[in-house]
């Protein structure tokens, strides 16, 4: 029944025609199959043998799956199926071991989808797919294979063996220069690479980016990137290519290495040193420097390779380009980007670049950053720029645009966010509504000390008036009125009509404006049987069409819109009348006015997250209520009331921890409270540091009562200092 199955890999009758088909280079990665004895029946070797199910191969792929069951033999060298299990079967194929070849392992997807178990076995020229219905089976197949692989001498390529020899002799520069001398895969070339400097494990090695970046075997990944780095000595317009080489390197980790050694190998005695050509290559290996590292073999190499351009290239662009990299390497961490347009181009001109960092409304401050900076380090810097170096409060930085805002973790290293910055600039239109870095007020730990002629309390005041304009004060629509009104007295100072104004939503929660309205539209559409075309102006109305439903939809939806617009303008005419009676207040008395009356809500000075509530065990729905997180304590509010739900302070919490990614755990002394939000690991930091700051402040009174545990894992936040200049303008 077996006779008509297509063979996945013939046997060769004659191994001597088959090594001579083999690339010298590639010899050692090749093991001849040793005919099988056999004693007493039993075959010497086998480490496990069955039935296992092998798909058939076809040229055209079917939309099922089509399998032949088959005699599986593995030995310490192969693994090979027979037609049957016979002791004189006939052996249909062979699959030879080395430590280059993977298993991908059984998952769920293919059970599901087929009925049977998979497992993948990749060697150098073809692999199997197996199938089988038994997890456990599938599994111990693996497992054996797996071993047999583990268990095989690493194979190592001329590339490799090289860098051994250079490690070795690395202080004796006759031996050295016949190294490179004799062995030219060591130095530049303009003829295309066929098989990657480095070995690789044979299969997809990158299966998981394959369906969303196109990857194929890594394998091939090294070879296309060797073919880049050859046009990109000639490239007008070089940036893309590095940046997509780049982007290849931190998705296909293991393919690091190789590249590393690929600009080894062309930056090595290429044709015409400190040429255009010669430096793209030196500039791409600068990017790579700052990005991510070598492993330790290879980045030794790297090192000796930069040590020996120096040497003998003194004076010259190269040994600025050598010397700059040697820097980068000690002060390189893997980042999470690849550095953005901006950032490539100041690298290939060994500089630093300019940050934009906002605050105070519309002050912003540019900061000089190397690859290296991180937040904490910018934030120390702008402490010291901008003289706020003796305050008590903490500041970090915030991504932020219209919508959202974000901390930015100490740790964090800016270039990285300036490359998602440029990648979202590109969906964005309206440049209003891109993301921004803002340097704010973070800890508010001391709100009653800060010195009134101090830019400590301008940002305090910016950011108290943006939680108001965001709907987090709940207040009547008199005193947001008044707020409005005090706000316009400090943007523009006294009443003139030779200022335009500002937009509503800059002075007022446009969503109690927008619930009003609808509310109305509402009871106007409970109250009027005969429709609302007689409410709208003429050329709305006439223009509606279609059936009674749809009309009475975009009737109302245009009555919204109009009735939205006239409540803008009247609510905004309120506020002028009111900005009118504050003639000749200074600016400094609108910030204090404002605050005092912002000052008399109990979440005043803390910082309020939007959070999903469980407060009974019982209870599987959230309740969406506003965790304000402060200096005292902690407390929880319905969303516009001003009295809160709950509060406790931090001698009440026992433990807090992160639970899962978007859940977070507060443990009191009789319940544990249980929080849904996608900012859960900002607020239990802000949680870590007010609880320390106020079991602190208790120690020193005399209070030693015991502080909460923090249970769950936090990113440990630190400051360093920055040492570049930064220099401040208001935009």
């Amino acid at each position: 029944a077996s006779s008509d199955l297509n063979l996945t890999q013939s046997l060769a009758t004659d191994t001597s025609d088959r090594r001579e088909e083999i690339p010298e280079e590639r010899r050692t990665l090749i093991k001849e199959k040793v005919k099988r004895e056999t004693v007493t029946g039993v075959d010497q070797g086998i480490i496990m043998q069955g039935w296992l199910f092998k798909e058939i191969q076809h040229n055209v792929k079917a939309p099922w799956l089509r399998v032949r069951k088959h005699w599986f033999v593995l030995t310490q060298d192969s693994l090979d199926y027979y037609t049957n299990n016979e002791l004189n079967a006939k052996r249909l194929g062979m699959l030879v071991l080395t430590s280059l070849c993977s298993v991908l392992w059984p998952d769920k997807g293919t059970y599901k989808g087929t009925g049977y178990w998979n497992i993948t076995v990749y060697g150098r020229k073809h692999h199997y797919q197996l199938y089988t219905k038994h997890l456990n089976q599938c599994i111990q197949w693996a497992c054996a294979i797996q071993n047999v692989i583990n268990c095989k001498a690493p194979v190592e390529t001329p590339t490799l063996l090289l860098i051994q020899d250079i490690e070795k002799n690395c202080t004796n520069s006759e031996v050295l220069e016949n190294i490179y001398k004799w062995n030219p895969i060591l130095q530049h070339t303009q003829n295309p690479l066929y098989s990657p400097l480095l070995p690789f494990p044979y299969g997809i090695g990158a299966h998981h980016l394959k369906n969303t970046k196109g990857y194929t075997t890594l394998h091939d990944e090294a070879v296309k990137v060797f073919n880049s780095l050859q046009h990109l000595e000639t490239e007008q317009d070089p940036i893309p290519l590095i940046q997509g080489i780049l982007q290849t390197c931190l998705d296909l980790e293991p393919l690091r290495d190789e590249i590393y050694c690929q600009l080894i190998k062309q930056t090595s005695n290429p044709p015409h040193v400190g040429s255009i050509s010669d430096l793209r290559n030196w500039q791409l290996l600068t990017c790579m420097s700052v990005t991510f590292l070598p492993s330790n073999t290879v980045l030794k190499y790297l090192r000796f390779h930069i040590k020996r351009s120096q040497d003998q290239f003194p004076e010259t662009e190269v040994y600025k380009y050598a010397e700059f990299i040697a820097d980068s390497l000690v002060r390189t961490k893997c980042r999470k980007r690849v550095p953005s347009c901006e950032e490539i181009l100041v690298l290939m001109r060994r500089e630093e670049m300019s940050c934009t960092i906002h605050y105070a409304g519309s002050k912003l401050c540019r900061v000089t950053i190397n690859s290296h900076s991180t937040a904490g380090e910018v934030v120390n810097s702008l402490l010291v720029t901008l003289g706020l170096g003796q305050s008590r409060n903490r500041f970090a930085l915030f991504e932020q645009n219209l919508t959202d805002q974000w901390l930015v973790a100490d740790d964090t290293v800016v270039a990285d966010i300036i490359t998602r910055f440029e990648n979202l600039a590109i969906n964005v239109e309206e440049p209003e509504n891109q993301w921004k870095l803002y340097f704010k007020l973070y800890c508010f730990l001391d709100l009653d000390n800060i010195p009134k002629n101090n830019l400590e309390f301008a940002l305090l005041f910016e950011q108290v008036h943006e939680m108001v304009t965001k709907g987090y004060f709940p207040a009547s629509e008199e005193t947001l009125l008044a707020l409005a009104a005090l706000r316009l007295q400090f943007t523009i100072r006294d009443f003139t009509t030779h200022v335009p104004l500002p937009k509503l939503q800059e002075l007022f929660p446009m969503h109690i404006l927008q619930a009003r309205v609808q509310q109305s539209v509402k009871a106007l559409l409970s109250t009027n049987s005969k429709g609302l075309s007689h409410l709208l102006p003429g050329a709305l109305a006439s223009s509606l069409w279609g059936s009674t439903t749809q009309k009475q939809k975009l009737e109302e939806e245009q009555l919204l819109k109009v009735r939205l617009k006239e409540e803008a303008a009247a609510l905004m005419a309120t506020i002028v009348e009111q900005w009118k009676q504050l003639p000749g207040m200074t600016q400094l008395e609108a910030m204090t006015t404002y605050l005092s009356i912002v000052r008399e809500w109990s979440g005043y000075g803390a910082t309020l997250f939007e959070v999903g509530a469980f407060m009974n065990s019982a209870v599987s729905v959230a309740q969406t209520l506003w965790l304000a997180v402060g200096a005292k304590g902690l407390a929880l509010y319905k969303q516009g009331d001003v009295e809160s739900v709950e509060s406790f302070d931090y001698r009440q919490i026992s433990s807090f921890e992160v639970t899962e990614r978007n859940t977070f755990k507060i443990t009191l002394r009789k319940k544990d409270l249980l929080f849904e939000s996608c900012k859960a690991q900002e607020i239990v930091q802000l949680i870590t540091i007010y609880s320390a700051n106020h079991f602190k402040s208790s120690t020193r009174s005399g209070d030693h009562r015991s502080r909460p545990i923090i249970t769950g894992s936090l990113a440990n936040s630190h400051h360093c200092n920055l040492h570049n200049d930064s220099s401040t303008e208001e935009a």
